[in-house]
């Protein structure tokens, strides 16, 4: 993984890598909340498809989602199972139906990828004597020593997975991990499906009619769940400082799921109100065609509050050649390369302080002066990076490497 401060080396290592034979196949138990569209569930599709190209047997459960399919295809066992309940009592049920699992299949490493569904598997993991691994892909609030203690369990992993330097010295901060408990390994991007050259401007247009965005309006595109953690009141706050100073010919555009857990949408929505931005910002839940979507755009944007760890939403807009602007919470300098600490020629995108409204509405304006040929010299720089720090070959080495490791202790 190459640090921003560092020349790129640009291997453009195939998107689908073949991988050699392992010596030993290894029967992995793959725990996540759902499979529909966050880090998590992508995570879990993602590791699933590194270790059955491996030879591995992967299974996965979860309350099941559109990404269903996808574990299929990729050659892994689905089981559906209501993993996500925060209920102590579902807990423990689900903890003994995957100690079940965990006999039944012979199981040589449980992994988890969200808290809920990490306390359970953590318990079958003691209960089987199984190694018990976890993925951190964001880092989680910690109001209090109860929230502290629940999110705890995905510092009990034998081994640790980061998802980024970021998320790893959170871990290390929070719960004092130590380093050598920790791999930070990247999430991988299909450049099959994020390529701008696979985009026709019928899809683009589409996309745009849909939202009601006109073909000449700039579009500043966020992409993520409806959350407060994701800083969409950030974008707001910029945006009417963006109508105040005069701008013209622009629109923002909200695009994600809102799974209806708290009042943050309707929040929203009386900020939008109040600040006289309503012909300026479309919230048009999630989207079909995201490709397509970020080809549309003009610039994403990413006004992250709280540490977000190495968002795929930002990978993949760089990955369709999109200048970005995000928040110093929302991607580190490993996925987006911005001033100061890169020189100019080599930026891909900018990085404000999170929560400054004034500040993202700066880096708008100066995104929307570039010409669109300076503009799209950012985006290829991007997708240039993503493509060579990204691939599929990036993170399968080492995950097959800690898998081999963790085996080989057990064995010992």
């Amino acid at each position: 993984m190459h640090r921003a401060d560092q020349p790129a080396s640009f291997d453009l290592a195939p998107a689908h890598a073949s991988i050699a034979a392992p010596a030993k196949q290894l029967t992995v138990l793959i725990v996540t909340p759902s499979l529909h569209a966050g880090a998590a569930d992508s995570g879990a599709v993602q590791l699933a498809r590194i270790l059955a190209s491996a030879g591995h047997r992967p299974i996965v459960v979860s309350s099941g989602g559109r990404m269903v399919g996808d574990v299929t295809a990729a050659g892994a066992r689905f089981i559906p199972m209501k993993v996500d309940r925060t209920n102590p009592v579902a807990i423990l049920r689900n903890a003994l139906a995957l100690a079940r699992i965990a006999r039944d299949e012979r199981c040589d490493v449980i992994h988890a990828h969200a808290r809920a569904p990490a306390w359970s598997a953590y318990y079958a993991a003691k209960r089987t004597g199984v190694p018990f691994l976890t993925s951190w892909y964001k880092g989680f609030r910690e109001q209090n020593a109860l929230k502290h203690l629940y999110n705890g369990v995905m510092a009990r992993g034998d081994r640790v997975v980061a998802i980024s330097d970021q998320i790893a010295e959170l871990v290390v901060e929070r719960y004092g991990t130590p380093w050598d408990r920790i791999a930070v390994i990247p999430a991988t991007i299909d450049f099959e499906r994020f390529d701008p050259a696979q985009i026709s401007p019928a899809r683009i247009d589409a996309v745009r009619n849909a939202w009601g965005v006109q073909a000449d309006t700039k579009l500043i595109l966020v992409v993520g769940r409806m959350l407060r953690r994701k800083g969409h009141h950030v974008v707001v706050e910029a945006v009417r400082r963006l109508k105040e100073m005069g701008l013209k010919d622009f629109m923002c555009v909200f695009v994600g799921e809102d799974q209806g857990k708290s009042r943050y949408s309707g929040e929203l929505w009386d900020l939008i109100l109040a600040s006289g931005t309503t012909e300026v910002i479309r919230m048009v839940g999630a989207t079909d065609d995201l490709p397509a979507a970020l080809a549309a755009s003009t610039v994403v944007v990413n006004a992250a509050v709280q540490p977000e760890g190495l968002q795929r939403a930002i990978l993949e807009a760089e990955a369709m050649a999109k200048p970005v602007v995000v928040s110093d919470l929302g991607a580190g300098p490993d996925a987006v390369l911005a001033p100061p600490a890169v020189a100019e020629d080599r930026m891909t995108g900018l990085r404000i302080s999170a929560g400054d409204s004034v500040a993202l509405a700066a880096a708008l304006v100066r995104m929307f002066s570039l010409p669109p040929a300076a503009r799209a010299a950012i985006g290829a720089r991007g997708r240039a990076w993503v493509l060579a720090n990204f691939n599929t070959a990036a993170a399968a080495e080492p995950t097959l490497r800690l898998y081999e490791e963790v085996a080989a202790r057990r064995r010992a």
